[in-house]
């Protein structure tokens, strides 16, 4: 489904990804995980063309990302959760909702995917009404993947989704993401919760100085001991 091959990305004369290769295949859930400045928030960028590579490929079902202007891909089935939540802080929960499905087969089945949404989160249902700048910070990630699924993509990119939650709600963020892989969605997640996202993947990758530089599958690397000692504290 999607192919990363060989990208190399600069900030100004600072390279901070370097030769990054890895795919993802369609219904997995595949992980980036390691340390802050490790390069997974800008690799997440670089596919999503907020950031230019320097060298190398971003294959998506066959087609370039590189010839797509970045608020095309969602026309191309690709959604990116960012952190930070980036919502519509003075629109309602249901407004937001409503901001991702705006165009194609998304705008024609809104209020169908608006109600699987709702299942998803019954706190927004309660709350639809409401200012998202009002919300929770959980309930701010809850309207933010919401907001990502309305669009009905094919690949959900989300960016430390678990960041300044508290445990109980990381709990049922990382059981919604296999919520979501389950409904048909494929999902690549960045996140500095090694532990729980290796639990919940199919495949990761361990990014360190902006390299990819162990892969394998989520229980490999929960059961390895370079990522036991240097994220699970092991």
């Amino acid at each position: 489904m999607l192919e990363i091959k060989n990208i190399n990305v600069f900030y100004g004369d600072v390279q901070v990804i370097r030769d990054i290769s890895f795919k993802v295949n369609e219904g997995e859930i595949v992980a980036l995980v390691g340390a802050n400045g490790a390069g997974k928030s800008t690799t997440l960028k670089t596919i999503s063309g907020l950031v230019k590579p320097e060298s190398g490929e971003i294959i998506f079902n066959g087609t370039h990302l590189a010839k797509v202007e970045p608020y095309r891909l969602i026309e191309h089935g690709i959604v990116h959760v960012p952190e930070g939540r980036r919502l519509f802080v003075d629109m309602s929960v249901e407004e937001n909702l409503d901001m991702g499905s705006l165009k194609g087969a998304a705008k024609a089945e809104r209020e169908k995917t608006r109600e699987m949404v709702y299942k998803l989160f019954p706190r927004l249902l309660e709350r639809k009404k409401q200012l998202g700048g009002t919300l929770s910070g959980g309930e701010q990630q809850m309207l933010a993947i919401g907001r990502g699924l309305m669009s009905k993509p094919k690949l959900m990119m989300f960016d430390e989704p678990s960041l300044g939650l508290a445990p109980i709600l990381v709990r049922e963020i990382f059981s919604i993401l296999g919520n979501i892989r389950e409904e048909g969605t494929t999902v690549l997640i960045v996140e500095q919760n090694v532990k729980q996202t290796l639990s919940i993947s199919d495949r990761a990758y361990v990014l360190e100085n902006g390299r990819v530089v162990i892969e394998g599958t989520g229980a490999d690397l929960l059961n390895d001991e370079h990522v036991k000692k240097a994220y699970l504290g092991v």
